[in-house]
């Protein structure tokens, strides 16, 4: 991979924490890699190596930093400087396709030979799509091991290794010493209380307008499913056969998320902080995005308002899309109001009290459940079961392994599935960042500048400026309305 040395070196001496996570430093006297903002006195050039993503420096042979903790940087974007192949691997790695499946399996999602998807990983990221893997569950058991009090041999299953003794192995490998060893170096500040819920920081690349994201979420949670109360975000959750709660909310100036987890088993949590993390678009990279947009005339002055905008994600693809069609022609609380009926008449029960009662219902439920008997028309009950047995069936309509358009196709296909539905679940569902609903009234209208709504191809043109971003350009312009008193946008496809 092709590194501008003196560029990165300059970010280097500077401590600059915009560049925290987008490249690592491995320096060749000392065998570890670092940070670009670790404490640690700058080597000199001639003795360091530039590496695209940790994974990249592990391959190569250096150990994490104990001081700037490698594992606990922002998430490098899964679209930053690769291919739009690569970055959708990424984020299938990043969901744990390589947790029970080999490179051959998640090459053939992606639609291309195993062989190829390597020479691309090493291309782009200077790693194989296994090291990234590796090294996404070592640095996540890095994690477990400081912030929270599980036995070692849950961390191992939580961080998702097949056996302690890999778990072991691998750890020595990397980290210089036993998960044991780790565990008593932490810091007493870190240590938690026996006893108490699961709790991780989860980074984010700042700045984030919480306050803006709780917002967006607040009018739009699912009764008995989630809340948002006293500036958190809570709901059920369901990680195969284990069932609990998540609560999470910002810690003051740090540029981290506190997650708090009562599940009865742990052994999902990397694939929950990986949730949570689409669900608050927490990869994303506000600055670089906010640059690109702004310099539309029209955007300008939308990011200068709102420079840490996020495209609020899903906790789960098939409940977004179920709300999306719940959605179509009636208000955001019309729609909410009908999720929580569905909930509450097919969604099972949990114990948690507090207003979280239900968990969200199971495709295999809506499947062949009477969804119109909640008070919806028949037509749109109809879209939503044949929504409910495709994702049963096990038919990737909600995978975009091949591309964002061949998924809005897919979805299309479906009776009463229009492209605004489509593009709304490829931007908030599937974390597409160029998802663009150009049909949607809110748009055409802000677009319009007060002279009526644009057409759709109008916007279309308007827009091709802001690829591959526009997905946070329709936030930006989403907001604007809401913020000048315009109502909430609604979905404006019609049965087909």
């Amino acid at each position: 991979m092709s590194i501008d040395r003196a560029s990165c070196y300059r970010a280097l001496r500077s401590r600059d924490r915009r560049f925290d996570g987008r490249f690592f430093v491995g320096v060749r006297t000392t065998g570890i890699y670092c940070r670009p903002v670790c404490p640690a006195p700058t080597p000199k050039l001639i003795n360091i190596e530039f590496y695209a993503c940790a994974a990249a420096a592990q391959d190569a042979g250096f150990r994490p930093c104990r001081r700037c903790r490698p594992e606990t940087a922002p998430g490098t974007p899964a679209w930053a400087g690769s291919s739009a192949l690569v970055a959708r691997g990424l984020r299938l790695i990043r969901d744990g396709a390589l947790d029970e499946n080999d490179v051959g399996a998640l090459a053939g999602r992606l639609g291309v030979g195993a062989r190829q998807l390597r020479r691309l990983f090493e291309q782009h990221l200077g790693a194989s799509p296994a090291a990234v893997a590796r090294a996404r569950r070592l640095h996540f058991a890095r994690v477990l091991l400081d912030q929270s009090d599980l036995p070692v041999t849950a961390v191992a299953f939580a961080a998702g290794f097949r056996s302690v003794r890999q778990f072991n192995h691998a750890v020595r490998a990397t980290f210089g010493g036993s998960p044991r060893l780790l565990r008593q170096r932490r810091p007493r500040a870190v240590a938690p209380v026996a006893g108490e819920p699961l709790t991780v920081r989860v980074p984010y690349r700042p700045p984030l307008d919480w306050p803006a994201l709780l917002t967006f979420l607040a009018l739009r949670v699912t009764p008995g499913v989630e809340r948002v109360c006293d500036g958190r975000y809570e709901r059920t959750v369901a990680l195969g056969d284990a069932v609990g709660v998540i609560a999470v909310e910002a810690i003051g100036d740090a540029p981290a998320l506190r997650l708090r987890v009562q599940l009865d088993d742990c052994g999902g949590a990397l694939e929950l902080v990986e949730r949570v993390r689409r669900l608050f678009d927490l990869d994303a990279d506000p600055l670089q995005i906010g640059r690109h947009l702004a310099r539309s005339d029209v955007l300008r002055p939308l990011v200068a308002a709102a420079p840490g905008m996020r495209v609020p994600g899903a906790w789960d693809p098939f409940e977004l899309a179920v709300r999306a069609i719940l959605g179509q022609q009636i208000t955001v609380r019309a729609a909410t109001t009908l999720a929580g009926r569905l909930a509450a008449a097919f969604g099972a029960p949990v114990a948690y009290g507090d207003g979280l009662t239900r968990l969200f219902p199971r495709p295999e439920v809506l499947a062949d459940a009477d969804v119109a008997s909640i008070g919806m028309p028949r037509a749109r009950a109809d879209t939503l079961r044949a929504l409910a047995a495709a994702v049963a069936r096990g038919e990737p309509v909600l995978d975009a392994a091949r591309g964002r358009e061949a998924m809005v196709e897919r979805l299309c296909a479906l009776p009463g599935i229009g492209e605004w539905t489509a593009q709304y679940i490829a931007m908030r569902a599937l974390s597409e960042p160029d998802a663009f609903p150009s049909g949607d009234l809110g748009v055409r209208k802000a677009l319009g500048n007060g002279r009526g709504p644009l057409s759709s191809a109008a916007v279309e043109r308007l827009a091709e400026p802001w690829r591959p971003w526009r997905a946070y350009a329709v936030m930006h312009l989403w907001t604007g309305a809401s913020n000048s008193g315009a109502k909430p946008q609604m979905n404006t496809d019609k049965r087909r």
